[in-house]
């Protein structure tokens, strides 16, 4: 990405999107891709589209592979003849009152809707049969179709199922063969509907940026298939788990659970999963960004059964190596480099070539070397106002003591001044949002992104995720025209040359 011409782009994940049947789909997302193409943004951020689970959180996934079912677009189930104009007038009815995503009630309903669907297709054609036998969803199906059979995780199974077994896997895909194949139906649905979403937005020159977590979810179909690839014992539950040591925010540190790599044993087959997960991602997006890429250089691994993070250790990992058969398609990748940076990762970030980001929410600090401050932004970067982890930049200034908004404030003024942009910043802080865009979008770097929340200048009351936290997260939704702040943007994208 070092010779990308100038652009804009918006972060907002599929989720936020207005609709209505209580979370946005992949039609909402048609419908939104003109307006971003229309105010000149030139790549659209989403969020992992993975099938979310407990907590709710793309960043867990039962399949890293899957397509979230509850982004199906119903309303095109209804023009197959697989719902009624009744059951989808009662389920409008139901979700017309809610203005956040309220996933407990989408559980309790999304899946006997689209089960229901799938009792009247015809699931015999020749185009769902070939997805079928093409495998893509595979070990996914299976997995899903063992959950709802036996429930638990994968290691409460009976041993030849909990071990992947040939002959277990062809006994269930027998016995429980329309479970089977009703996994199948949802991603085939998402596939498709997925598909006329991307095409359109190349037609528009709207290219999307995908998310890739570096890390997978115990219990789930990536595990379960492929246990070898991470470090288990015996009895297929994980020695070592992921998280982070104790810094200024966790005097603990964080403890997130998921298993990690045997990088060992992934070198030895050169890294034949992770290169055929990132090249399924390359074909799913136009640019991915890799998330917690420091732990492509080095990871912090901590007993499966410690309390907390304190006792964990840093260990190698793959480096370069990993991206050594992507070939040019490591021109459309991005590192997410935020959190502990060191050397190894600085140099990591240069031999492969890859972007990083810069977020300026973190370069107001009073330090003139501070790396997110726009004179210090390179060219090959990525310059976002925010992150979908952090506050918006009203709820960050609505949040802050009266003297340190003073101070802010006039860091603030003396770096638009630097930065050749002429504007008043208002005492009560409400036109900060602005700011931050025009210093994000006048910034060096190649892509300039903005989450839809400072877009909009939205408070905390829209914020996306709070780390650390397991309650309240990932329930944005729009709730408003947006017409009106997206012909400022498209204004901001002409006048810097995006």
């Amino acid at each position: 990405m070092e010779n990308m011409t100038r652009a804009a782009g918006v972060l907002c994940h599929i989720s936020s999107l207005q609709g209505k049947y209580g979370i946005g789909n992949l039609k909402d997302a048609l419908r939104f891709a003109p307006t971003l193409a229309d105010s000149g943004v030139r790549y659209w951020q989403v969020l992992p589209l993975v099938q979310t689970g407990y907590g709710d959180s793309p960043y867990q996934s039962v399949s890293c592979t899957s397509g979230n079912p509850y982004f199906i677009d119903l309303d095109e189930l209804g023009q197959m003849g697989l719902l009624t104009r009744k059951e989808l007038k009662d389920l409008r009815d139901r979700y017309r009152d809610t203005s956040s995503v309220d996933y407990g009630a989408l559980y309790a309903e999304r899946y006997d809707t689209l089960r229901l669907a799938f009792s009247r297709y015809a699931f015999d054609n020749d185009g769902f049969r070939a997805f079928v036998k093409g495998g893509a969803c595979e070990d996914y199906a299976l997995f899903m179709t063992a959950k709802t059979v036996f429930g638990g995780t994968f290691c409460d199974w009976e041993e030849p199922l909990k071990r992947h077994e040939l002959a277990a896997l062809e006994k269930l895909r027998t016995e429980h063969h329309e479970e089977y194949l009703f996994w199948h139906f949802v991603q085939y649905l998402f596939h498709m509907q997925w598909e006329e979403l991307h095409r359109k937005c190349r037609s528009l020159g709207l290219g999307i940026i995908g998310d890739i977590p570096l890390y997978v979810a115990y219990d789930s179909a990536d595990v379960w298939a492929h246990p070898t690839l991470f470090k288990l014992d015996e009895e297929l539950k994980p020695v070592k788990v992921a998280g982070v040591p104790p810094d200024y925010f966790s005097a603990t540190g964080q403890l997130w659970g998921n298993p990690v790599y045997d990088w060992k044993v992934h070198a030895a087959d050169g890294y034949k999963w992770w290169t055929e997960r990132l090249l399924s991602a390359l074909s799913t997006y136009d640019l991915i960004r890799i998330d917690h890429f420091r732990g492509i250089d080095r990871y912090y691994e901590i007993d499966a059964d410690a309390e907390n993070a304190i006792h964990g250790r840093w260990v190698d990992g793959p480096k370069q190596d990993l991206f050594a058969r992507l070939g040019k398609e490591r021109e459309r990748i991005v590192a997410e480099d935020l959190g502990i940076i060191d050397d190894g990762v600085r140099s990591l970030l240069k031999k492969t070539g890859f972007p990083g980001m810069k977020v300026l929410l973190f370069a107001f600090d009073g330090n003139p070397d501070n790396d997110y401050l726009p004179k210090n932004i390179h060219e090959n970067s990525v310059c976002y106002t925010g992150t979908h982890d952090n506050e918006t930049v009203k709820g960050y200034v609505d949040s802050l003591a009266a003297e340190d908004f003073i101070l802010l404030r006039a860091r603030l003024a003396m770096v638009l001044e630097e930065s050749g942009i002429e504007m008043k910043l208002m005492k009560n802080g409400e036109n900060f949002p602005d700011a931050f865009i025009r210093l994000a979008m006048q910034s060096r770097a190649g892509l300039a992104i903005v989450p839809i929340q400072d877009v909009l200048g939205l408070g905390d009351e829209a914020r996306m995720n709070t780390p650390g936290t397991q309650e309240g997260n990932w329930q944005f939704r729009l709730d408003r025209p947006v017409g009106r702040s997206f012909s400022k943007l498209k204004k901001i994208i002409k006048i810097y040359r995006r």
